[in-house]
């Protein structure tokens, strides 16, 4: 099990390079996360739907994804409430106040998901969450040494040097954990660093001294990782494009959902993403593509705040044009209605009013996997949906962007810039993505990028130097210690 320091230490990448790295030697691997805290979600085969780090952990592994790679999803809501998804299906609500005395009932599902994995693999590589070093969170933890000493998991601690301060991280872990947490860790791991790796060689002696724990290595910062989903929204100012001819601004919403739907289109050497923060306007762009969002109706109140509906506005009266996503193309129509109180209070609250359709919020989830075409150029697609509520309306129903196994799906502006999906990695596709980009320079030549091959090429990048760096027969040594 890898655990980290603090969140956004890299834990998600270790695990698929390592996930990758076992492959390789012709392990039959599988990843694992007891408990994650993410909007950005990948739906399984015949429902349900887990994290979207261990659909790439599964993809780094080569094995089908599963809802029993990440048994419970927690969904953030608001500040203070967050949908429970177990085995990949919704259950209800965590409120904060019981954030740490409800989750220890979650802990049996969790168990039943990993001894299910683990009946057929020659390992599982399991994925913590935040750090073990919250000790106010350690009653009813599901996500690091709760699961580690109920499953008895051997444990490797990664630290993020980028961030400063790893000496006192590591060791100040090994400080505050009791003594049954700390016998979990066999050996830590420095990821990010930048430099010389010589010269942090008396650091790693330090900590060891200071903790008893060996050192797995240095894993020095990788620029092929920008090529892998990112997992949590924190980063997503990290993942700015350079200039090129065709710009894309994307407003980062409150409850921002799936954001990696913008990385295939980063991926183009003529299109520049950026990623606007609250706070900031939109930047004159050529598209405004709007994603998802898991609190539509907060989310356009948060919206309407940042004046964004007047940018977005502006924009249109430009000539730009707009793409929305999910929740994204919920926010582009007339209304958006919740008479059941899904989202909350029962109320109808009205849309930027960009395309000709209304939404209506219900509790049913829709959560698959789709194939389709593009209606305008013929081309074929896949993705996924994740969603509650229906959207229809003259807009959907009479000029449909898509055909999902031969029905409309989508919506299209009249004058045809402005458009809106449920579905989530459309542009992963190739052919899609290529013209959708002619659709804005007309006569343009279609690049030689194929998103998935990218993905792919860096994963195995990224486990050659993990093989490299870290010393993957010692954790693989680790890993039998529970056999």
């Amino acid at each position: 099990m890898i655990q980290g320091t603090n969140s956004n230490a890299g834990k998600s990448v270790l695990v698929a390079g390592l996930c990758r790295a076992a492959a390789n030697r012709g392990l039959s691997v599988q990843p694992f996360k007891p408990q994650n805290m993410s909007n950005n979600a990948a739906a399984v085969e015949g429902g349900g739907e887990i994290g979207r780090a261990q659909a790439l952990q599964a993809l780094a592994a080569r094995v089908p994804l599963s809802v029993h790679h990440n048994p419970v999803l927690l969904k953030p809501e608001s500040n203070t409430r967050a949908q429970i998804v177990v085995h990949g299906h919704p259950v209800g609500t965590l409120e904060a106040e019981c954030f740490t005395t409800d989750r220890a009932s979650l802990l049996e599902p969790v168990l039943d998901s990993f001894e299910l994995l683990g009946a057929d693999a020659d390992i599982c590589i399991v994925e913590g969450a935040g750090s073990p070093a919250e000790t106010n969170l350690r009653a009813g933890d599901i996500a690091n040494m709760g699961f580690a000493l109920a499953a008895d998991v051997p444990v490797v601690l990664a630290g993020d040097i980028d961030r400063g301060g790893v000496i006192a991280s590591l060791v100040g872990t090994h400080v505050v954990l009791d003594d049954a947490d700390r016998s979990m860790i066999h050996g830590f791991l420095i990821n990010k660093f930048r430099g010389n790796v010589a010269l942090f060689d008396a650091g790693l002696d330090d900590i060891t001294t200071r903790t008893q724990w060996p050192s797995m290595g240095v894993v020095t910062w990788s620029h092929d990782l920008a090529v892998l989903p990112a997992e949590d929204a924190v980063e997503l100012g990290e993942r700015q494009t350079e200039s090129g001819d065709i710009h894309i601004a994307v407003p980062m919403l409150s409850r921002i959902a799936n954001f990696d739907d913008v990385d295939p289109l980063r991926m183009e050497d003529d299109v520049t993403v950026t990623m606007v923060p609250p706070g900031q306007p939109l930047p004159v762009a050529d598209v405004i593509l709007i994603p998802g969002t898991k609190a539509t109706l907060a989310d356009m109140e948060f919206l309407r705040s940042q004046g964004w509906d007047l940018d977005i506005q502006a924009h249109v009266r430009r000539g730009g044009r707009v793409v929305g996503i999910c929740g994204g193309y919920q926010l582009l129509g007339s209304t958006i209605a919740d008479p059941d109180g899904v989202e909350g209070l029962a109320v109808e609250v009205p849309g930027l009013a960009l395309l000709d359709v209304a939404t209506t919020l219900h509790a049913d989830k829709v959560t698959r996997p789709v194939t389709g075409t593009h209606l305008a150029s013929g081309h074929g697609f896949s993705g996924y949906e994740i969603h509650v509520g229906r959207t229809d309306g003259p807009g959907s129903t009479g000029r449909p962007w898509l055909s999902i196994d031969g029905a409309a799906s989508g919506a299209t502006s009249s004058d045809g810039r402005i458009v809106g999906t449920y579905v989530h990695g459309v542009f992963a596709s190739d052919a899609f993505r290529q013209a959708y980009l002619a659709e804005l320079r007309p006569g343009r030549v279609s690049s030689s990028v194929r998103y998935d091959e990218r993905v792919d090429v860096a994963l195995d990048l990224w486990a050659n130097q993990l093989e490299e760096q870290l010393d993957v027969d010692q954790l693989l040594r680790i890993a039998a210690r529970r056999l």
